[in-house]
C-alpha cells in the first residue's frame, strides 16, 4: 500500500446517482426497442407519440442531471430518492398508456424499489415501497386499455408471455448490475477507510516517536553538559583522574540508557502504555522523574483533588508530553517553578508556571503552532508535540504570560479517555 493513499472525496450518493443514470439509459433504450418491436413487428396499436414524449423527457432529465454532477454541490440522499421517484412516475405514465396491469412489463416497478433498498436507508425503502404499491394499485382501475387486435388467443397469450420474459430479463440484468456495482462501491470505501485508519495510526506513531525523541533530547542535555565540562578541564598532557574517569563512564552509561529507551519506544510505541495508576501517583511519578533529570531545579508542587484519585491508564506519550513542558520550564527558569495539579472525577487541570521571559506579544496569539519557542536555542518542537499529544486525548493547552514575568501553561485534560472503570 502506498504511503499516501488516495481517499475518495465523493459521497456514496454521488456514485450511486451516476450509476442510476447509466441504468436509466439502458432502461430507456430497452423500452424504446421494446416499443418499436411491439408496434412494428407485432402490430399492436399504442399511443407511440405520447410514449416517446415520456422517454424523451426522461432522457432530458438524465442529461440535466449529468451536467449537474459536474458542479461541486454534494448529492444528498433525498436527491437520489427524488430521481428514483421520477423513474416510477415515468413507468406509471407508460403503463397507463399501454394497458396498465395487463402490460407484462409492469414488473419493472421492482427495479427502482431494488435500487432504493441497495442504496438508501430504510425510511426511503419503505417510502418507495408505498409509492410503487400505490401506483400499481391505481393502475388496476385506471389505465388506457389496449385497442382490440385481430390475434388469436394463442398469439395474444404468446405475446403476454414474451413481454413477461422481456420484463424479467430487464429487471434481473439491471438489478444484478446495480447490486454488483453497489458491492464494489462498499468494498472500495471499506478499503479507503482502512487506508485512512492506517495513515492515522502511522501519524500517531510518528507523533509519539517525536514526543519520545524530544524527551530524550532533553534528558541527553544533562549528561552531555557534564561531559563537556569535564573534558574541558582535562589537560592533554596529563592523565585522567580516577574520579573524573568514573564520572565520564557514568554519564556515558546514562546516554546509552536514554538512547536505548528511545529505541524501545520506537518499536513498541503505545503498546507498553497500559499501566493502571492512580492519578495522584501518576503526577507524583512524573514530577519525581523530572526532578531526577534536573536536580538543580527548584519547584513548588501542589497536588490536590478527589480522594481516592481516579485510576487511569498511565499513557507513556502523555507522560512524556508533561515532561517536555516541565523541561521547558526548567530550561528558562530553573530556580522558580510552580507545579499545581487539581482534579475531579472527570477532569485534570495541571498548571506549570515559570519566571522565564514568557511569550513575546507577537507570539501570544500563535501559542502551540509549529514551532513556537521562547528560547534562543530551541525550535519549539517539544511544546508543539506536547500540545499535539494532549490534543489526542481531547485535552487543551493554554499559554499566557504571568504578572511579574514568566509563563503559565495550563493543561486541561478530560479523563474519559484515560480513566479505568473499577
Amino acid at each position: 500500500m502506498s504511503a499516501n493513499p488516495v481517499i475518495p472525496v465523493v459521497s456514496s450518493s454521488t456514485i450511486n446517482l451516476r450509476r442510476l443514470l447509466q441504468l436509466r439509459a439502458i432502461t430507456l433504450a430497452g423500452l424504446l426497442l421494446t416499443l418499436g418491436f411491439v408496434v412494428i413487428r407485432l402490430d399492436v396499436p399504442l399511443p407511440v407519440g405520447r410514449m416517446l414524449q415520456v422517454l424523451m423527457v426522461m432522457a432530458a432529465i438524465s442529461a440535466v442531471t449529468l451536467w449537474r454532477l459536474r458542479w461541486p454541490w454534494p448529492v444528498r440522499e433525498p436527491e437520489l430518492f427524488f430521481q428514483l421517484l421520477l423513474d416510477v412516475t415515468a413507468l406509471t405514465i407508460l403503463f397507463y398508456l399501454s394497458g396498465g396491469p395487463t402490460n407484462p412489463l409492469v414488473m419493472l416497478y421492482l427495479l427502482p424499489l431494488a435500487i432504493t433498498a441497495s442504496a438508501l436507508p430504510a425510511r426511503y425503502v419503505w417510502g418507495m415501497a408505498g409509492v410503487t404499491l400505490t401506483c400499481y394499485s391505481l393502475l388496476l382501475g385506471w389505465y388506457r386499455p389496449l385497442a382490440a387486435v385481430e390475434h388469436t388467443h394463442d398469439i395474444a397469450l404468446g405475446f403476454h408471455v414474451l413481454g413477461m420474459w422481456i420484463g424479467f430479463v430487464l429487471s434481473a440484468v439491471l438489478i444484478a448490475a446495480f447490486a454488483t456495482r453497489m458491492n464494489n462501491t462498499l468494498r472500495e470505501r471499506e478499503r479507503a477507510l482502512a487506508a485512512l485508519r492506517e495513515t492515522a495510526l502511522r501519524q500517531e506513531r510518528v507523533v509519539a516517536l517525536g514526543t519520545f525523541a524530544t524527551g530524550a533530547a532533553h534528558e541527553l542535555g544533562t549528561p552531555l553538559s557534564t561531559l563537556a565540562v569535564l573534558i574541558k578541564d582535562i589537560e592533554p598532557s596529563q592523565g585522567v583522574p580516577e574520579d573524573k574517569l568514573g564520572i565520564l563512564r557514568t554519564q556515558i552509561v546514562r546516554c546509552k540508557e536514554i538512547l536505548a529507551s528511545l529505541s524501545s519506544a520506537a518499536g513498541q510505541m503505545r503498546a507498553e502504555a497500559g499501566r493502571r495508576l492512580a492519578l495522584d501517583e501518576f503526577l507524583q511519578e512524573q514530577v519525581q522523574r523530572w526532578q531526577a533529570m534536573h536536580p538543580g531545579a527548584q519547584a513548588q508542587v501542589r497536588l490536590e483533588g478527589l480522594r481516592p484519585a481516579p485510576t487511569i491508564v498511565a499513557e507513556q506519550t502523555l507522560a512524556q508530553a508533561i515532561t517536555n513542558i516541565l523541561n521547558n520550564a526548567a530550561d528558562v527558569s530553573p530556580a522558580d517553578i510552580e507545579i499545581s495539579g487539581r482534579w475531579t472525577a472527570d477532569e485534570l487541570v495541571l498548571e506549570i508556571s515559570d519566571r522565564g521571559p514568557g511569550l513575546a506579544p507577537e507570539l501570544a496569539s500563535t501559542a502551540g503552532t509549529p514551532f513556537l519557542t521562547t528560547k534562543t536555542d530551541g525550535l519549539g518542537l517539544g511544546l508543539f508535540l506536547a500540545i499535539t499529544t494532549i490534543g489526542r486525548f481531547d485535552g487543551e493547552v493554554q499559554l499566557r504570560n504571568r504578572d511579574g514575568g514568566g509563563l503559565l501553561c495550563r493543561i486541561t485534560l478530560p479523563l474519559a479517555a484515560l480513566k479505568v472503570n473499577e
